[in-house]
């Protein structure tokens, strides 16, 4: 049967095809939608890990004890996962493994453009890229067999472009797995990496190597396609798909199999084409090592490194470097539109950050944030945070700024699912070396950026089943820090209070403001209304940034400003703006008093 997917669908089916029985990630764009179709097939353990690095070693765990395993990250999760993906090329598995990456070039959600094909040579495994979804589907199978016939995890990198975009897929079967597994197998040299035994690995990961790399010559997706022999690409993933668009003449290879090279294989394309040109998005990573083969190439002289490689982009760089001939420079693709307005990312109506954003604006403090809804706060209308670098930074940089003794108090902000992914450690190390700052943890109930998955603060897994909530407060009680206050984060005048009472304390406070995000509430309100007669157009509601309160057509008589309006479809109801507002113009509407 054929069907629709999108490349994480298609992963999510191949992990079914392929007898992968547990899967382990973390959220985060583009590849969160992977799991959560995992999700659906009963046969396979699935959840969501508190970091990339947990969900790594549980699933060497799972392939150690016999079953197929998957891990899913985002390309900066690699970041984290990366310490415990290579002691398992070290030690090999029982079962096959395989980790997928995706990749964002464009960085359309993230706060950089890494390549991660560059993690497959630094830790020295085999690496697949699929270029629709149908490869998608298929490399996971097909990963899972090179992983157990050369006892090795095995990386497959996806980008945006393929995990979003769907392309027709042919289904299988799923093999029977056998639902018992035998003992744990003992076997210290291979498995332990202590020091002495993992020395001995060494020269297999090294051998291994050059079998992969031979065994890369008979990819059956790394394939000569000749055409025109005045031109021959070399390109992978979801490029082959606009270069063969683009350039319908040339000669290519798509390589599927991207480390190790088929060596033999370059150098056979190479000498049958006359001009020898690599297109890859992000780094030079194919050119490089073609280049260090000896074989004249162009790549990034042409391409640049940044951002996607989209098929106007190649024809107007090939018409450029004379790839195309004039007249091919506009093709009949989608043409990118210059004249959409920029427009601002803001925080939903009805978000709970909003309150802590506009005190710490108000209140002027400097401000560390992290990965998540909530560094919106940086923007406007709240210019209220300060820094934002990576999973769990925040803590970290506020304990910093306070060693710095910086002549005002400051605070860090950080999400509930980043605080359990990478915040606990730093609070730690702040409460043990007595760090002077205020943290506000925004428990929103909720990963909500990625897509509102679970985390340790939930009551429910992936898989719908039943667990324990961990209780925030009491978590960072256990970790020693004893100013904490908890504080319904709709309530501006308890959470000014409270910020008030933390950024004056001493030591290391923590803040947990609580309030769900609107997408998880439970307690949806009507929508609010503006009485333009008390309305004085002060504009004081605007600095909430709330997308439902907008410039209504009535003015003030002696100043001229535009008095407030609410969107009765984008209000929530929770009430923030009442609440700041001076002379008491927002209200709930008449006849809704709840």
């Amino acid at each position: 049967m054929r069907v629709l997917l999108s490349g994480n669908e298609a992963i999510a089916r191949g992990a079914y095809e392929a007898g992968i029985q547990v899967a382990a990630g973390y959220p985060g764009t583009p590849s969160s939608e992977i799991l959560e179709n995992v999700a659906k097939y009963e046969e396979i353990y699935s959840e969501w890990s508190v970091n990339e690095k947990v969900a790594m070693d549980m699933a060497a765990g799972a392939a150690y004890s016999g079953r197929r395993a998957m891990v899913t990250t985002k390309q900066v999760g690699m970041n984290v996962l990366s310490d415990s993906l290579f002691y398992t090329v070290y030690t090999g598995l029982e079962a096959g493994l395989v980790v997928v990456t995706a990749d964002d070039p464009g960085m359309f959600s993230s706060q950089n453009e890494q390549d991660n094909r560059y993690y497959a040579k630094l830790g020295k495994l085999p690496l697949l890229e699929p270029g629709d979804s149908q490869e998608a589907k298929d490399f996971v199978i097909r990963g899972i067999e090179l992983s157990e016939s050369f006892d090795t995890p095995v990386m497959i990198r996806t980008t945006m472009r393929t995990s979003h975009s769907k392309s027709l897929v042919d289904l299988g079967e799923r093999p029977e797995m056998k639902e018992e597994v035998g003992p744990f197998t003992r076997n210290a040299e291979k498995y332990n990496c202590m020091c002495l035994w993992a020395k001995k690995r060494h020269p297999m990961v090294e051998d291994r190597l050059l079998r992969l790399a031979d065994y890369a010559e008979t990819f059956p997706w790394n394939r000569i396609e000749w055409g025109d022999r005045s031109l021959g690409i070399i390109v992978s993933g979801v490029v082959y798909e606009y270069a063969r668009e683009v350039f319908p003449d040339a000669s290519f290879l798509k390589l599927g199999m991207t480390f190790p090279l088929p060596r033999l294989l370059i150098r056979e394309f190479a000498g049958g084409v006359k001009r020898l040109v690599v297109i890859e998005e992000l780094d030079p990573f194919l050119e490089e090592q073609i280049k260090a083969m000896g074989i004249e190439v162009v790549g990034k002289e042409i391409f640049p490194p940044c951002d996607e490689l989209l098929p106007q982009t190649l024809r107007d760089l090939g018409t450029k470097a004379g790839l195309l001939p004039e007249d091919r420079a506009r093709g009949a693709g989608t043409q990118p539109s210059g004249e959409l307005p920029g427009r601002s990312p803001v925080l939903c109506p009805g978000c709970p950050h909003r309150t802590s954003f506009y005190l710490l604006n108000k209140m002027k403090l400097p401000v560390a944030g992290d990965i998540g809804c909530y560094n919106l706060g940086a923007l406007p209308p709240f210019n209220a945070q300060h820094t934002m670098g990576a999973m769990g930074a925040s803590i970290g940089v506020l304990h910093g700024m306070g060693k710095a003794r910086l002549p005002e108090p400051a605070a860090a902000t950080i999400g509930d699912s980043t605080f359990f992914h990478a915040g606990i450690p730093p609070l730690l190390n702040m409460v043990h070396n007595h760090g002077v700052g205020t943290v506000i943890i925004m428990d929103n109930f909720t990963t909500a950026m990625t897509g509102h998955q679970d985390n340790p603060g939930n009551d429910f897994t992936l898989m719908g089943e039943a667990t324990r909530r961990v209780d925030i407060a009491e978590l960072v009680r256990a970790l020693g820090v004893e100013k904490i206050l908890t504080v319904d984060a709709f309530d501006v005048e308890a959470m000014e209070s409270a910020l008030k009472e933390c950024t004056g304390y001493g030591g290391t406070a923590v803040l947990i403001a609580r309030g769900a995000c609107v997408f998880v509430s439970r307690n949806p309100q009507p929508a609010y209304v503006v009485d333009t007669d008390l309305c004085t157009a002060c504009g004081r509601c605007f600095r909430l940034g709330c997308p439902a309160i907008v410039k209504g057509e009535e003015r003030n008589e002696k100043t001229g400003r535009r008095k407030a309006q609410i969107d009765p479809v984008l209000c929530t109801g929770c009430d923030v703006c009442r609440q700041v507002c001076p002379t008491e113009a927002i209200r709930k509407p008449e006849g809704n008093p709840s």
